[in-house]
């Protein structure tokens, strides 16, 4: 079992500035390449909820409802599982905003209007001594 760290963070720089830039397809396609090779990690349970994320806003973008609410659903159930499982770290708590981030995924409905994900759909990730571009 490990905690997500420096050599996790290196990983997810580039998804996230795609992900700020809201190239939601291309950070999903970013990050689930980090995911499938660090298989057996459990730090890519972090990865794996910012590509589903991703992937709702991406759908939010198209009018997807359906798709935009049941990958919100699955992103809830990997911060959950980070937590039971102690894979979040003071490292990803200190240099990403990670907090912020899961109190936005977990304030979205479970389903409704798609204008109700405008908070999350705004979201940008923010480092301490990073600077995304």
């Amino acid at each position: 079992m490990s905690v997500f760290g420096p050599e996790h963070f290196e990983k997810v720089i580039k998804g996230i500035d795609l992900f700020n830039k809201q190239f939601y397809w291309e950070c999903h396609e970013e990050l689930e390449h980090h995911w499938l090779e660090d298989r057996g990690d459990n730090a890519r349970y972090v990865y794996w909820a910012i590509i589903q994320v991703a992937a709702s806003m991406y759908h939010v973008r198209n009018s997807n409802k359906e798709g935009a609410f049941g990958l919100l659903k699955k992103a809830k159930e990997k911060i959950d599982f980070c937590e039971k499982n102690y894979i979040e770290s003071q490292f990803l708590l200190q240099n990403l905003n990670w907090q912020e981030f899961k109190d936005k995924i977990r304030a979205a409905p479970n389903n409704g209007e798609l204008s109700e994900l405008d908070e999350l759909y705004n979201f940008r990730f923010s480092g301490k001594g990073v600077s995304f571009e």
